[in-house]
């Protein structure tokens, strides 16, 4: 057996290592919503200390079972660590959903967590205005942690268990920025401070707008981790106040850039925020996209245009960026608005964010290869170079940007002929398929659009977008890579 083969076998230690510290500290965060129930004499504080025992003692006996002197983790353990995680983090996070007097069957509860750590913000809820206030904020917390990564998460308490984790950090996300700081515990730690100044800037400016400390504060960490859950079932909708509507706005924007970015405009080193050429991109999109819709509905004489600004801006950045909230059924707006929004769900934030979607670096990318291959067309003697941002772009970077492309739209096709399977339409299929694998949220049509839910769905469609969810979060590979043959062999 040769020497990686060796290392794979014996990472798979290090494997229930992490996973088991990632529970314990799961089960600690439980405890939050323990005390939020007693404050608000709900009641259903059983739910949440009865999840963080049983979770603490799955983790802790992780931990105690896979204790090793080598806990150096190999290349290939972690696209097991990162998927492994994330299952295991959404499974023990559906508890108190299951257990808690809402009454959720352990499917609908494990749909409704996936859905909060991947931060796709579909859901099967209904009466959020009734839900006990812990349930609330564990669903807000749930999309909070996953927003920062648990990968992130995991790079910071790596060094603790003697665990290098730079690759970690790598599986995670598509984002291939260079260290700004010379260690990943280092990294994740400024990230993690940036994270949290603008969710309290976000609350801060919710609180400002008229939302109550409640609502603010979870609809900040839900606004931030672009994930879209809400205390309302109408959502944005739910408040009657244009500053909220345009502070949402900036901080769903917010979310969706590059969070080492932040890092480096603070430190004053590489990179500013409006120096990156997909920061530039990204947002002069959201600006046209919504003043042309902004036109285009004011001109049908429905409302004024500021009005019509509002409503477009709001949610086509909600749907750009994968947050997922909704102040208006859009649907309603007519065919040309269903058909744009449905291309806006592909589009995504930028690499590096808190978003999903295809990202607008891949976007780019895949724009200076079409022009390129229109330049060798007409001039085919002529040697053409790819160049993004006074760099090159190397043959690899191109050749993973169309396979990405390519694994993703075959990926939405082959979820979405299994959700067929199941006799759900065409319109419900498609976009249930679309709004998982990107982490939308919404989908499109009566059932799944902006004013309904998913929880009419069947178990097996249920169970299909919550992998599909994990699938969109983990960047495809990730996960896919397990399923080949040469993974497993030692």
């Amino acid at each position: 057996m040769d020497g990686a083969r060796v290392s794979f076998a014996d990472s798979t230690k290090v494997v229930g290592l992490v996973i088991g510290a990632l529970l314990i500290a799961l089960s600690v965060v439980m405890l939050v919503p323990v005390l939020a129930e007693i404050v608000a004499e709900s009641g259903d504080w059983e739910a949440f200390l009865s999840s963080a025992v049983v979770t603490g003692f799955v983790g802790g006996a992780l931990m105690l079972s896979n204790q090793t002197e080598d806990r150096d983790l190999g290349h290939r353990a972690t696209f097991l660590v990162t998927t492994l995680g994330w299952l295991s983090l959404s499974a023990f996070s559906a508890l108190p959903f299951a257990f808690s007097k809402v009454d959720m069957s352990y499917t609908d509860a494990f749909f409704e967590a996936m859905s909060g750590f991947t931060t796709t913000g579909s859901t099967v809820m209904v009466g959020l205005d009734a839900t006990p206030p812990g349930l609330l904020l564990w669903r807000s917390l749930l999309q909070w942690m996953g927003g920062i990564g648990i990968i992130v998460t995991a790079v910071a308490i790596l060094p603790f268990l003697r665990v290098g984790g730079m690759q970690l950090f790598r599986t995670e996300s598509s984002d291939r920025t260079e260290k700004v700081l010379p260690r990943p515990g280092q990294i994740a730690v400024a990230i993690g401070e940036v994270y949290l100044l603008l969710t309290l800037l976000c609350a801060l400016a919710y609180i400002i707008g008229g939302m109550s400390a409640f609502d603010a504060l979870n609809h900040a960490m839900t606004t931030i981790s672009t994930g879209g859950y809400s205390t309302h079932d109408a959502s944005f909708g739910y408040f009657d106040s244009s500053f909220i509507h345009w502070a949402a706005i900036i901080f769903m924007v917010s979310g969706a850039l590059p969070l080492i970015l932040y890092v480096q405009t603070l430190r004053g080193t590489g990179e500013t925020l409006w120096g990156d050429p997909q920061v530039r991109a990204f947002i002069t999109m959201l600006a046209v996209t919504s003043v042309l819709m902004a036109l285009w509905l004011a001109a049908r004489g429905d409302y004024h245009f500021f009005e019509a600004l509002q409503l477009t801006a709001f949610n086509v950045v909600s749907v750009v960026t994968t947050t997922g909230f909704a102040s208006t059924d859009y649907t309603l707006w007519g065919p040309f608005a269903i058909m744009a929004f449905f291309i806006l769900m592909f589009i995504g934030g930028c690499t590096g964010s808190t978003s999903g979607g295809l990202k607008m670096f891949r976007l780019q990318i895949l724009a200076l290869l079409f022009k390129s291959q229109v330049r060798q067309t007409l001039y085919p003697h002529v040697a053409q170079t790819l160049r993004y941002a006074d760099r090159t772009v190397s043959r690899e970077i191109v050749f993973s940007v169309a396979l990405f492309v390519f694994v993703y739209m075959g990926s939405i096709l082959a979820v979405s002929l299994a959700l067929a399977a199941f006799g759900l339409d065409l319109v419900t299929a498609l976009s249930s398929a679309v709004t998982a694998i990107a982490n939308v949220g919404p989908g499109l049509g009566p059932v799944v659009g902006p004013a309904g839910n998913f929880s009419s769905l069947p178990d097996g469609p249920k169970i299909i977008l919550a992998f599909a969810m994990l699938l969109g979060r983990l960047e495809l590979l990730t996960v896919l890579v397990m399923f080949s043959k040469d993974y497993w062999e030692r």
